[in-house]
């Protein structure tokens, strides 16, 4: 009997290590090394079943571009996020925490496309009984469904050819597995390989296949992170476990605009696409509450308005605390010293606390003037004028920089009811808004002694 070999293979970048080591010789990560069993030379050859085409060589002015037609998910906030729709032949990823509506999103879009489309719903974690009681609780159609419920990947494919779906759903990718690999099922090389040939797949037939993925406790998706370089679309499903809203990101898309946002409401028939996410953010706002400023964030073409909280107390230990939920904690640290040096708000002695409320993550630098203006005011214990939004970029020299689609986020301000907006000079609009007054700076300390009036 052979000896089974193993190699220890890298989770982020999948490079390949003859015995383990702390880091990855490859990408230089550290403690991503996994064991695996290696596959015996005389194994069948990789797609052997798409070998029978072969590609020529093309010049590129003679490949005709046409625009790429999409198909409608039937769900308005998914279509926003994918960039208008299904696309045939696309792959896509989706990751989220445990429970957060990956399955249920995608069995109400399943059931939407299958009234115009065929459609088939792979499952290797649940059983028929399971999805068919998920259908009744969601009130869909399960008439329009068709079910399978198999790990087997040679299995799913026979299945897809014999079937011939239009859109295929595969949850998860980790209960996959194939006999071309002998590790078990979730390991780096099945993932790896039954990922590689659903893409092939449906680059060859035209199958629009949409993957569930499993996250690690870190939040990223389990598994190589070549997986995410294969698809076509990484989508990442985020929200609080107390809160019912759940907002969907795109990391990737091959076919449209990366960072849009998606916001759902988790309700007993499902999810539900809420088509004003900033009410729901602002829902509990207060504008007498010192420390409380609003402000209006870009997620990809959508304008949102966002309670940005501050809390300042005095340290109790040697270090002073910095904290902060859904905004980045470096570029707290560099705010406090733009502040301390060019508008004399002294907080080296003081815990700063920072929270974006909704369970939103901020990322954007046009946050940073209306987190400095948070902590004046809660460091002062006074609120901010009423009615008034923010938004603009502070550099290291105190300047207050433009963003881009400045006159976009301040329509948004005004149809919400804000009658004031700070906001840099370079994005003073043109033409008055109604009922909006713009207040233009260029300086840190401007912003500031506007406030304090």
């Amino acid at each position: 009997m052979a000896k089974i070999k193993t190699v220890y293979s890298c989770t982020e970048c999948g490079g390949q290590s003859p015995k383990w080591q702390g880091q990855c010789p490859h990408c230089q990560s550290w403690n991503t090394l996994v064991e695996t069993v290696q596959a015996p030379t005389s194994a069948n050859p990789r797609f052997q079943a798409w070998a029978d085409t072969t590609s020529q060589v093309q010049v590129l002015s003679e490949v005709e571009a046409v625009e790429v037609p999409r198909e409608p998910s039937g769900i308005g906030e998914l279509d926003r996020v994918l960039g208008g729709g299904l696309v045939r032949g696309a792959v896509i990823l989706i990751g989220g925490d445990p429970g957060i509506g990956k399955s249920t999103l995608l069995l109400q879009a399943l059931s939407e496309v299958g009234a115009r489309r065929k459609v088939l719903y792979v499952s290797g974690e649940e059983s028929p009984q399971q999805i068919a009681l998920r259908a009744s609780r969601l009130a869909v159609d399960p008439a329009r469904v068709r079910f399978l419920a198999e790990i087997r990947l040679e299995a799913i494919l026979a299945t897809l050819k014999q079937e011939a779906p239009e859109v295929a759903v595969i949850d998860s990718i980790q209960t996959l597995y194939t006999e071309q690999v002998t590790s078990a099922p979730g390991s780096v090389s099945q993932v790896r390989e039954c990922a590689a040939q659903l893409t092939r797949m449906a680059k060859q037939t035209g199958t629009t296949i949409l993957l569930v993925g499993h996250v690690t406790k870190e939040g990223s998706l389990a598994g190589p992170r070549v997986l995410e370089h294969m698809v076509d679309t990484v989508l990442y499903f985020e929200g609080e476990s107390h809160s019912s809203h759940r907002m969907i990101r795109a990391i990737k898309n091959r076919f449209g605009a990366v960072n849009e946002l998606g916001v759902f409401a988790m309700t007993d028939k499902g999810l539900k696409g809420v088509s004003n996410p900033s009410a729901i953010f602002l829902s509990s706002y207060r504008d007498d509450v010192a420390g409380s400023c609003v402000l209006v964030t870009q997620e990809g073409t959508r304008p949102l308005l966002v309670e940005v909280q501050a809390l300042v107390d005095d340290a109790h230990g040697f270090q002073p605390k910095r904290l902060t939920v859904g905004l980045e904690q470096n570029r707290l640290a560099m705010l406090l010293a733009v502040a301390h040096r060019h508008a004399t708000v002294a907080c080296f002695d003081q815990d700063v606390f920072l929270n974006a409320v909704g369970g939103v993550k901020i990322s954007e630098p046009a946050a940073d003037l209306a987190v400095i203006l948070a902590i004046v005011s809660s460091l002062r214990n006074r609120p901010l004028p009423e009615k008034l939004v923010v938004f603009g970029e502070v550099g290291l020299a105190g300047e207050v920089r433009p963003v881009s689609r400045g006159q976009e986020r301040l329509k948004e301000a005004a149809k919400l009811g804000f009658t004031r907006a700070i906001v840099p000079t370079a994005n003073r609009p043109r033409q008055p808004i109604d009922g909006l007054e713009i207040v233009a700076v260029d300086r840190l300390a401007d912003a500031i002694d506007y406030c304090k009036a």
